[in-house]
Protein backbone atom coordinates (compact mmCIF):
# COMPACT_ATOMS: atom_id res chain seq x y z
CA UNK A 1 0.00 0.00 0.00
CA UNK A 2 1.69 3.57 -0.75
CA UNK A 3 1.46 6.31 1.48
CA UNK A 4 -1.33 8.10 -0.67
CA UNK A 5 -3.56 5.10 -0.17
CA UNK A 6 -2.64 4.46 3.05
CA UNK A 7 -3.28 8.98 4.04
CA UNK A 8 -6.83 8.39 2.37
CA UNK A 9 -7.67 5.53 4.80
CA UNK A 10 -6.58 7.32 7.72
CA UNK A 11 -8.35 10.78 6.08
CA UNK A 12 -11.39 8.42 5.50
CA UNK A 13 -11.52 6.48 8.97
CA UNK A 14 -10.92 10.14 10.83
CA UNK A 15 -13.76 10.96 8.51
CA UNK A 16 -16.50 8.23 10.28
CA UNK A 17 -14.96 8.51 13.62
CA UNK A 18 -16.01 12.26 13.40
CA UNK A 19 -19.58 11.50 11.76
CA UNK A 20 -20.33 9.49 14.25
CA UNK A 21 -19.70 11.67 17.20
CA UNK A 22 -21.44 14.88 15.48
CA UNK A 23 -19.32 17.21 17.18
CA UNK A 24 -17.38 19.77 15.77
CA UNK A 25 -15.58 21.43 18.22
CA UNK A 26 -12.40 18.83 17.84
CA UNK A 27 -12.08 20.11 14.15
CA UNK A 28 -12.62 23.42 14.82
CA UNK A 29 -9.60 23.43 16.82
CA UNK A 30 -8.00 21.88 14.09
CA UNK A 31 -9.06 23.67 11.78
CA UNK A 32 -9.32 27.31 12.92
CA UNK A 33 -5.34 28.15 13.84
CA UNK A 34 -4.25 27.30 9.95
CA UNK A 35 -3.13 30.18 8.45
CA UNK A 36 -4.50 30.55 4.84
CA UNK A 37 -6.64 32.87 2.81
CA UNK A 38 -10.56 32.04 2.12
CA UNK A 39 -9.18 31.62 -1.76
CA UNK A 40 -6.65 28.98 -0.52
CA UNK A 41 -9.39 26.58 0.92
CA UNK A 42 -11.90 27.23 -1.77
CA UNK A 43 -8.81 26.26 -4.32
CA UNK A 44 -8.44 23.61 -2.49
CA UNK A 45 -12.13 21.93 -2.13
CA UNK A 46 -12.18 22.85 -6.25
CA UNK A 47 -9.37 21.07 -7.14
CA UNK A 48 -10.21 18.20 -4.87
CA UNK A 49 -13.94 17.77 -6.19
CA UNK A 50 -12.64 18.58 -9.78
CA UNK A 51 -9.90 15.51 -9.75
CA UNK A 52 -12.37 13.53 -7.39
CA UNK A 53 -14.84 13.64 -10.54
CA UNK A 54 -12.28 12.37 -12.57
CA UNK A 55 -11.34 8.34 -13.55
CA UNK A 56 -7.32 9.25 -12.92
CA UNK A 57 -6.18 7.97 -9.45
CA UNK A 58 -2.58 8.43 -10.46
CA UNK A 59 -2.95 12.23 -11.08
CA UNK A 60 -5.24 12.50 -7.79
CA UNK A 61 -2.78 10.47 -5.76
CA UNK A 62 0.14 12.77 -6.56
CA UNK A 63 -1.91 15.74 -6.33
CA UNK A 64 -3.30 14.32 -2.75
CA UNK A 65 0.62 13.05 -1.77
CA UNK A 66 2.06 16.51 -2.51
CA UNK A 67 -0.54 18.54 -0.05
CA UNK A 68 0.09 19.57 3.33
CA UNK A 69 -0.95 18.15 6.57
CA UNK A 70 -2.95 21.49 7.10
CA UNK A 71 -4.55 20.77 3.69
CA UNK A 72 -5.37 17.26 5.03
CA UNK A 73 -7.17 18.35 7.70
CA UNK A 74 -9.09 21.30 5.54
CA UNK A 75 -9.80 17.92 3.53
CA UNK A 76 -11.33 15.71 6.66
CA UNK A 77 -13.02 18.43 8.04
CA UNK A 78 -15.06 18.68 4.25
CA UNK A 79 -15.48 15.48 4.43
CA UNK A 80 -16.96 15.07 7.82
CA UNK A 81 -19.40 18.39 7.09
CA UNK A 82 -20.34 17.13 3.72
CA UNK A 83 -21.36 13.87 5.08
CA UNK A 84 -23.48 15.30 7.91
CA UNK A 85 -24.84 17.44 5.66
CA UNK A 86 -25.60 14.51 2.94
CA UNK A 87 -27.30 12.30 6.27
CA UNK A 88 -29.45 14.83 7.75
CA UNK A 89 -32.75 13.62 8.19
Amino acid sequence: MNDATQQQEQIDQGVMDTLRERDHSVLAQQVNPISCSHNDIIELLAHYIALSEQDDDELFDHWFDNLTKEQHTVLKTFEVYRGQYEHQN
